[in-house]
């Protein structure tokens, strides 16, 4: 392979990984992002408080908080609540967003890590926080839509600066999708399509709630009754799960994948009454989309305040001199 082709095919994985994109674009996932985040973090923040007086023989860590050995101090836990809901909230509004933005990232890294740390571990917010984690160390993604960006005189141009952040974004999620499908297929073979590995699923899990006096689901239970259903509803889990990444070819079909990942989420809601509302909400998916044409957001940054202008560069008494003798010399 001669050089000029190995040129050429960098520059070209350059662009498709850096796509020239708005700043507008990037800003308006940050904000659907940020509101979901904070909005989600807000509607937990009681049971979020809760963990700091779960017991340290419970304590099982994972993520970041698997660098301790011991849960720490109660008012550790307690602060950190808050403290993710303030930076949730400077996130979503731009504010001092290179030093808010990763630290919102890592604050809301460690709360729902925590919270997985004690016995089950739940997988409905992975995504969300791998989303915020890209928008948090994209420090451009506060050029648009943001309080910092008020004192812009114009939006910035067209750059790959703000399309690569969009790009991790939409590779995580696709990823994500890509690890549920093989997953499926490494632990079950194609006996998860055609044997009764789904209905069983769940038909225990509803029976399991039932028990336990919990939410279960009565459209689940029914259709354990109708057998010839289960396989379809296998094989277009897979379908979707690992068919993920032609999302990346843009146009209709892009949006035909996201409506059926929402759909298959919809789907484990009905059968099973587990919910993933970050996908279901359809923001998990913005990134995979033109999001920047919202007038609403528009009229409301734009009657934010404006922040103080940066002082000005300090004067030099020297050159002050100098003109000062040069005045002199006229005179």
């Amino acid at each position: 392979m001669s050089e000029a082709t190995r040129g050429g095919g960098a520059a070209a994985f350059d662009r498709w990984l850096r796509p020239v994109t708005p700043a507008e674009r990037l800003a308006a996932v940050r904000v659907l992002v940020g509101l979901f985040a904070l909005g989600y973090t807000l509607v937990r923040c009681v049971h979020l408080w809760g963990y700091a007086d779960f017991g340290a023989h419970l304590f099982r860590p994972v993520g970041p908080v698997s660098l301790l050995s011991h849960p720490p101090p109660g008012w550790f836990t307690h602060a950190m609540v808050p403290l993710t809901l303030l930076l949730g909230a400077a996130f979503l509004c731009g504010w001092r967003y290179r030093i808010t933005g990763p630290a919102f990232a890592f604050a809301l890294l460690w709360v729902m890590s925590y919270r997985n740390s004690f016995g089950m571990i739940f997988h409905t917010e992975n995504l969300l926080v791998l989303h915020v984690i890209a928008l948090g160390l994209s420090p451009d993604a506060a050029d648009a839509f943001a309080y910092d960006s008020r004192r812009l005189a114009q939006l910035p141009d067209d750059d790959g600066r703000y399309g690569w952040p969009l790009r991790a974004a939409s590779l995580v999620t696709l990823v994500v999708y890509v690890i549920a499908g093989v997953a499926k297929i490494r632990n079950s073979g194609t006996s998860w399509i055609w044997s009764d590995i789904l209905r069983n699923q769940v038909a225990f899990d509803n029976l399991r709630k039932l028990k336990l006096g919990s939410i279960w689901s009565p459209i689940g239970g029914w259709l354990i009754r109708v057998r010839w259903i289960w396989p379809p509803l296998a094989a277009l889990s897979v379908v979707v799960e690992l068919g993920s990444p032609i999302a990346l070819l843009g146009g209709k079909v892009t949006l035909l994948w996201a409506i059926g990942a929402w759909g298959f989420h919809m789907g484990v809601l009905l059968l099973m009454m587990i919910a993933f509302p970050y996908q279901m909400s359809g923001i998990a998916y913005a990134s995979l989309f033109r999001v920047e044409r919202p007038r609403l957001l528009r009229k409301i940054y734009t009657r934010l305040p404006s922040p103080p202008p940066p002082p000005p560069p300090p004067r030099d008494d020297d050159d002050d001199d100098d003109h000062d003798d040069h005045d002199d010399d006229a005179q």
